[in-house]
Parts: structure tokens; sequence; C-alpha cells
């Protein structure tokens, strides 16, 4: 009987491997093509996998929590007996262990081979981490798996640099192509810190999502030392102009107009104006992106965020980023996000605002070198200049909060920068047309 073998999806150009959150069907279900089979996550996005085939499950080769490497067969369908799909489908069997470990893309493999003299194996990820942290051999197989036959997954590595371990110093390394170079130190995880627990405290369990924050978060601050500028704007002609044409924008676009396509759009004109700001940093490289990507962080009802990019920000009128905001923010609140739509971003704002909040000091999303925080638009009496005076009024301000990399983004150009934003606003065009 014919076969079709299910493969853990590439979900990303980073992305090796996935975990598997929940399976949908079990070996003797019957599959229709585009039948759910499962949900898997990654460090980026969680997705479901439809099958691409009618059939009948034979085989599931892999457990709820298992960390698969990507292109390694989870899955195994009959195809009621096509003969013909044997030719086009690359056959895996599941009784082939060494088969299905060497399924990883080719371009994702890490110069260290996947397996040490004891034969133990190692996925590239874990070998990339190892090598980052300067992990002897020894060390790495003093690890003490989770995974399926006791393989040490991304998890079991984390928690193991997280208690602390000491790790080399800084090396001068030679190379052919480049000579000598100094290879730093990785920075060593803080030990946990010791909390007493009395018999009235509740003790909540991260999920997968928060802990991937968690990391993401205390990583940022440990790669970028990090600088925060404020400034006030007064965004009143802004204001009025959105009470006044928000009504016709819904009816001629289908969009709601709120504040953010406005916000997105001032920051993308000013990262055209300042493209240090729209960089990454590598290693002793600046890399200045050619494409200005915003990413806008969103809220889930879980209370974790996500952050779907809009791509060529720059290029895209109020109604394309209206367009863009509205339908990530609806795929994100419903688990419906692609792994193109978290991809790439150059640059983050995040709304305090949306809160009632009227300032804070955002934290960098990596490799990124600076993110905008925008808060409240409050009604406040303000000294007004006129060709007849000073006259006291009621402006509608708002505190925008840049935080940004120190490395390469001193406060002149962040401040510039900044200001620029603010002036975008402030000037905003109150004749403009939808």
């Amino acid at each position: 009987m014919a076969t079709f073998n299910i493969v853990m999806p590439k979900m990303g150009e980073s992305i090796q491997e996935a975990t598997i959150t929940n399976w949908f069907v079990k070996a003797g279900d019957t599959v229709e093509e585009d039948d759910v089979l499962l949900e898997i996550a990654t460090d980026k996005v969680d997705s479901e996998v439809p099958s691409p085939v009618d059939g009948k499950v034979k085989e599931v080769l892999f457990k709820v929590d298992d960390v698969v490497p990507v292109g390694t067969v989870i899955a195994v369908i009959d195809l009621d007996g096509d003969e013909s799909v044997d030719e086009e489908v690359a056959v895996l069997e599941a009784n082939e262990p060494e088969a299905v470990e060497s399924t990883v893309d080719d371009s994702a493999q890490s110069d260290i081979s996947t397996r040490d003299e004891s034969g133990r194996f190692y996925s590239p990820v874990v070998r990339k981490i190892a090598s980052e942290n300067n992990l002897t051999e020894e060390q790495l197989n003093s690890i003490k798996g989770s995974g399926l036959n006791g393989r040490v997954n991304k998890e079991d590595i984390l928690a193991f640099l997280a208690g602390g371990v000491e790790k080399p110093a800084a090396v001068s390394v030679q190379t052919k192509s480049e000579g000598a170079k100094l290879v730093p130190p990785p920075v060593v995880s803080a030990p946990q810190v010791e909390v007493p627990v009395s018999a009235e405290d509740e003790i909540i369990e991260m999920d997968r999502m928060r802990k991937l924050i968690a990391d993401h978060m205390v990583s940022s601050k440990q790669i970028s030392p990090h600088v925060t500028s404020v400034v006030e704007a007064d965004v009143s002609n802004l204001v009025s102009w959105r009470t006044r044409v928000k009504d016709d924008f819904q009816k001629k676009y289908g969009e709601k107009l709120t504040f953010m396509p406005i916000f997105t759009e001032a920051v993308a004109k000013a990262l055209r104006d300042f493209p240090m700001v729209n960089s990454s940093v590598n290693g002793s490289q600046i890399i200045v992106k050619k494409d200005v990507n915003v990413g806008i962080a969103v809220s889930l009802p879980s209370g974790n965020l996500i952050v779907p990019v809009i791509k060529k920000a720059d290029t895209k009128n109020l109604a394309g980023l209206a367009g863009d905001l509205n339908n990530l923010a609806g795929k994100a609140r419903n688990n419906k996000l692609g792994p193109d739509d978290i991809q790439g971003g150059t640059f983050t704002i995040t709304n305090f605002g949306s809160f009632n909040n009227i300032i804070g000091t955002p934290i960098i999303n990596q490799p990124q070198v600076a993110i905008l925080a925008t808060g409240a638009i409050q009604k406040k009496v303000a000294v007004i200049e006129t060709p007849a005076g000073d006259t006291i009024g009621i402006r509608q301000k708002m505190y925008l909060s840049l935080s940004y990399d120190h490395r390469i983004v001193d406060g002149m150009l962040g401040g510039l920068f900044l200001r620029r934003i603010a002036d975008y606003l402030e000037e905003f065009d109150t004749d403009r047309t939808v």
C-alpha cells in the first residue's frame, strides 16, 4: 500500500525545530486533504499542520511536547492503494532512526558534527547554543535530556545555562579567511533567586509563550545597553482630523481608522530620514536594513504579547497601513499568524496608550536597535504661541518614549529621530483627504 510521510515543516529561515503541542488524530483515523493533523509551536509562532492527502493514519511517530527537527517524519498516512504517489514522495521509514535524524535541512546544519564520539545525537539548534556559549563536550554530555530517547532539546540546554555554568573566557581565533579575531565571552546567566513561598501563596507555572518572552526580554537587556529618551507631542491637529474623517474612512476602505496607522506612518518616514535606526548589530558590523518593516506589539487574550510585522511600511498609505494592522491584529488574537507575519521586523512600536498609560521604557526587540512606546493622548492645559502673544488653552498631548541600543545609537541620533517622529505628528496636515 502506498504511503505518504508527514514531515515537520520549516516555519522560517531561522527555525530548525518545533514542539508538537497537540495531535488531532491517532493511528487508524481517516483523514481528508486539508484536515488539521496537529498543532506545532516554535520560538516565533504557533501553527496548524494540515494533511496534504486523503487516507488513513498509519503511524504517529512523536508525542505531545516532543521537540522535533525540521524535515523529520512525524506521521505516516496510508493512501488507499494510490501507488503513483510513492514515486513523488521521499520515503523515510519510521524504523530507520538514522534516516529520520538526518532529515534536517542541509543549510541549517552546524559546523560541528551532530553526534559526539559516544554516538549521542544533538540537534543543530542545541549544537549552535553550545557553540555560542563555549560549552565543552564534557559539559554538553552532562546535560540530562528530556526529549525522545533522552535527547537533549533546546529547553534542556537553556535550563543548564540558566544554572550559572562556568564558561571559558574570550579567545583569539585564527581563521584562514579573516585572520585573527576575538570571540567575546558569552553572557553568563544570573543564578536563580530563591523565593520563599508560604502556604497561602498561589504558584502559577509559566506557559510556553511566557517562558519565551521572559527569555527574550532578559536576553535583550544583556545584549543591548538600553537608553530611553522621551518627548511630549502636541497632537491636537491629528486628533481633530481623525475625529472628522474616521467615519468616511471606514465607509470608503472598510477599515477602522485608529491612531496606530498614523503613528506607524510617522515612524516609517522618520526611519527613512535616519536609516541608522533601521539597523541591527552583528558583532562589530552594523547591518543597515534596506526595507522598513515595522512590528506592532499586540496583546493576546492570554495576556502574552506577539509582534506581527508590517512589511515595507514606508511604501504604504494610511489605508494600506490600517488594513495591514487590523488584519494582523485579528490573526494574532485568533492564533492564525503565519511564520512570515512575524519575521523580518526592523523596528517595533508598542502602544502603552491602549491601557491608558502615559509613558514607559520599552525593551528592545532583538535584533533590532530601537523601539518606540506611544502613551495615552490626554487633554492638557498648555501655553499656546500666537501672533498676538502667548495664551492658555486646552491641547491634546501625548508622550513618545524611545528605547535604543547605545552601542550604535547615541543620544544625538536617538534624540533627533524621536523629535522627527513628534514633528511629523504635530505637523499633521488637517486638509488631508481620505
